[in-house]
């Protein structure tokens, strides 16, 4: 495993290769903690591991130096994935001191007795010598917890990025050319649908904030490390921050006695259409963290349910509510469903759409008990319109990101 960076600056971190959930978000790749080592005049540590690998981190640490001689560790974000090792790390450096920005240190000083712990508050534009190179520091509220920070090191044009631009995804290798990119695009899509999403305005600042850096290598906290592909991962971003949808329509259903589910079909029917690529999902045979991916690029979006106990089926109200604190915006949805004699399923899957500020264009499509041939008609009609919508904003770029950044 290659795990140099830049002459002195070395991976220290721990790749978790079993691990299968992360506080719901699946990940079957794996994941990586990834921990920096700067060895210079004064040695820094830039970032730590969670709470398990903080004995494994040290031991990696002093394969490269003496733990006595590290001066400086950095904590560019107090999540426990990143910062549960910290009271390991900090009684086994006794000379080092933490380096974070206040709000972080007020997070930190929530998880863990950090009393004894030597701190060095900084602020976006301070900066910190090591000897012949240099730590910068860029706070980056909201990206994606309020304490967030990145680390920069002018002198190897090497940007310490934190949760940002980072990928769930183990691997023995370290850095983005030695594994397929369609992976790492694909890891790197899943984690900012399930985690970065909800601050695409941030994360659209940030990226003009950057701009102005003269970036050769992103080393995220998880994931492989950016140095040949750079500009298709910032583009990506782009994109996403800006919410420019493909002409992409879903189908997202569940269904009791497969009536919504032949709605389904026909609504799918009729966008499968040339130039728009048209998805069915099937709620309970898909996962939260999948649909959402799905959900990050699409245009348009049709929803339905069934109706149980005046409302939705419990799987498609966890799909909503997810959906609802990720805020996927720039959307067209469309609410559909079945109910016996009583209603509820569909309207209060139209209730979410609205929730979430998307544009919903007629109210919801219902069939009692069974779709009869006009409803099915009418399906396969809505999802003509709904490929008719998509083809539109994605062919009008402007679209999604005028309504992104709107408050």
């Amino acid at each position: 495993m290659n795990r140099t960076l830049r002459e002195n600056i070395d991976w220290v971190g721990h790749v978790d290769w079993t691990v299968r959930d992360f506080h719901g978000y699946d990940t079957a790749r794996g994941a990586t903690y990834n921990a920096y080592l700067v060895r210079d005049d004064q040695t820094a540590l830039i970032d730590a591991v969670k709470a398990p690998y903080a004995d494994e981190l040290l031991g990696s640490i002093a394969a490269l130096t003496d733990l006595s001689g590290v001066k400086f560790v950095v904590c560019n974000h107090a999540e426990p994935d990143h910062a549960g090792g910290l009271p390991r790390v900090m009684a086994a450096l006794p000379n080092a001191a933490l380096v974070c920005d206040k709000k972080c240190a007020t997070a930190l000083s929530q998880h863990h007795d950090t009393t004894g712990w030597k701190m060095r508050i900084v602020a976006t534009g301070d900066t910190i010598s090591l000897g012949r190179r240099t730590l910068q520091f860029l706070e980056t509220p909201m990206v994606h917890w309020p304490e967030s920070m990145f680390t920069y090191v002018p002198e190897e044009k090497l940007l310490f990025s934190m949760d940002a631009f980072g990928q769930h995804y183990a691997t023995s290798q370290r850095f983005d050319d030695e594994v397929p990119l369609g992976t790492v695009m694909e890891e790197a899509k899943i984690y900012y649908a399930n985690i970065v999403m909800p601050f695409g305005k941030q994360v659209a600042a940030l990226l003009k904030k950057t701009a102005g850096l003269d970036i050769g290598m992103i080393a995220p906290a998880h994931g492989v490390i950016w140095r040949k592909h750079i500009p298709v991962i910032l583009e990506a971003y782009q994109n996403w921050a800006d919410c420019r949808p493909k002409p992409k329509v879903l189908v997202i259903y569940d269904t009791m006695w497969d009536s919504t589910g032949r709605m389904a079909r026909a609504i799918l029917a009729g966008a499968s259409q040339p130039g728009v690529e048209a998805q069915l999902i099937h709620i309970r045979h898909s996962s939260l963290t999948r649909i959402a991916t799905e959900v990050l690029d699409a245009a348009a979006v049709a929803f339905g349910s069934s109706t149980l106990n005046q409302g939705l089926m419990p799987m498609a109200g966890a799909v909503l509510t997810y959906l609802k604190g990720l805020r996927p915006v720039g959307k067209v949805g469309f609410a559909f469903g079945s109910h016996g004699w009583s209603g509820g399923g569909p309207e209060a899957v139209n209730e979410y759409l609205r929730a979430m500020k998307w544009e919903v264009p007629r109210e919801p499509l219902k069939a009692q008990y069974r779709p009869t041939p006009n409803v099915l008609d009418e399906c396969r009609a809505v999802g003509g319109m709904l490929a008719e919508k998509a083809r539109e904003m994605a062919a009008d770029r402007k679209v999604g990101g005028r309504q992104c950044n709107e408050p």
